[in-house]
């Protein structure tokens, strides 16, 4: 549209008559079409003067709509709506080579849940601060939403209408100026966000009070740090080093009961290292149990949402400390928080957690490749809580791939 856009025309003469020419876009034409008008006479009656003749023609320009925005939408573009830019966009992001998105399932149910019923079938071109702003007046007054979330939503809707890009320069055609005062966008303040995290003593009585499956759960989870999609995802075979550690390879997808190899970031994919009696713990309960370490009756993965509900939320209710964003991340908050206060090694509490290096020291540092400092750091910062007191009976020990060589572990043992 920029280059379509400020056509004043090209004044001429043409026989008797001076006339205006400017270039249009006709419908069902690829190329824009030459059209012309007249002026006023060279001479006689009704000449005008240079400076009128330019004016005279910007109008008979601007008249036609050579410079509009709507026609340019309606003719060029088929008024191209939201709701299918936001299809190939999404599609888009999750095919392009440069840092597609592995998992779109929640921005999908952004759009579903909030962004499409809201703009609806909105033509593209008339997405903008004012048309955004009772979205975002909605969005507000959800107790669901916070503010972190509400600005995220609105970026997709960004990102949706940037998408739409002119084919000769590559530069998005609907190019706006989005102003976070009109669409009056909540501030994100740090302090008021929900990220609750549980205590050693809430998660010692999770684990006393709970059996099978969901002891199990609770101890990986608050042991690990591992989200909740790739602890139902793991499978006996990524135990190694005699179920010393834990290789993170896969996760449940969000909406349908089936495991996916792709994990949320590049960091994602990491080793995770046990202390001794958390392993010892985890192979009593795997037994002789082959594949998924947790299924349901059907031999499906789980669904997060499901057993939060079931098993999590109807504890923390009964203990009086359930409470917006106390979910199965609250785990991931409480081992990262026991990490830190036991100063454990920057390096590794990064890998660990499976998150991405920021400062050049992290990214040049290869600590995290030394196994045998990794199972020594795991077992000196210990796990924070209390495993069920039956620990000292005799383990069912499963078929364990072996890993690390025993010089190394023998090597640990006499350093440790």
């Amino acid at each position: 549209m920029s280059r379509r856009s400020g056509q004043k025309g090209y004044i001429e003469k043409s026989g008797n008559w001076y006339v205006v020419r400017w270039r249009m876009d006709v419908e069902g034409e690829e190329k824009r079409r030459y059209l012309r008008e007249k002026i006023c006479p060279i001479s006689g009656p009704g000449k005008l003067s240079a400076s009128e003749r330019e004016r005279k023609a910007k109008e008979i320009v601007e008249r036609s709509g050579a410079n509009s925005e709507e026609r340019f939408n309606q003719v060029v573009l088929g008024e191209t709506t939201f709701r299918e830019q936001a299809t190939v966009y999404l599609q888009w992001a999750v095919t392009r080579n440069r840092e597609p998105i592995k998992d779109a399932a929640s921005i999908k149910a952004a759009f579903n849940k909030w962004i499409l019923p809201a703009i609806v079938d909105t033509p593209l071109g008339n997405v903008n601060n004012v048309t955004v702003k009772p979205l975002v007046d909605k969005m507000k007054k959800s107790k669901s939403l916070s503010a972190r979330t509400v600005n995220k939503y609105v970026e997709y809707i960004k990102q949706v209408v940037a998408s739409l890009k002119d084919g000769e320069t590559g530069e998005p055609i609907h190019k706006r100026k989005w102003d976070s005062s009109v669409m009056d966008l909540p501030i994100v303040n740090q302090k008021e966000q929900r990220r609750p995290s549980l205590r050693a003593s809430t998660v010692s009585q999770l684990v006393k009070e709970s059996e099978g499956e969901e002891q199990a759960l609770y101890v990986l989870l608050a042991a690990t740090g591992m989200r909740i999609s790739e602890a139902f995802a793991l499978e006996t075979k990524h135990l190694t080093n005699g179920g010393r550690t834990i290789e993170v390879r896969q996760q449940v997808d969000r909406d349908t009961p089936h495991v996916v190899s792709c994990l949320k970031t590049n960091a994602a994919y990491r080793d995770i290292d046990l202390h001794p009696d958390v392993a010892e713990f985890l192979q009593r309960f795997i037994g002789e149990r082959k594949g998924l370490l947790f299924v349901t009756r059907n031999r499906t993965p789980h669904l997060h949402n499901n057993i939060e509900e079931r098993w999590l939320t109807e504890r923390l209710r009964k203990m009086g400390l359930d409470e917006p964003g106390m979910g199965w991340h609250a785990f991931r908050r409480f081992r990262k928080t026991w990490l830190r206060s036991k100063r454990c090694q920057e390096d590794i509490n990064i890998f660990w957690m499976g998150h991405k290096p920021k400062t050049m020291s992290e990214v040049y540092s290869h600590l995290f490749e030394e196994v045998g400092l990794r199972l020594a750091e795991a077992k000196a910062v210990g796990f924070g809580f209390e495993l069920p007191k039956n620990l000292s009976e005799k383990p069912v020990v499963a078929p364990i791939a072996p890993k690390v060589e025993d010089e190394m572990l023998e090597e640990v043992v006499v350093n440790d």
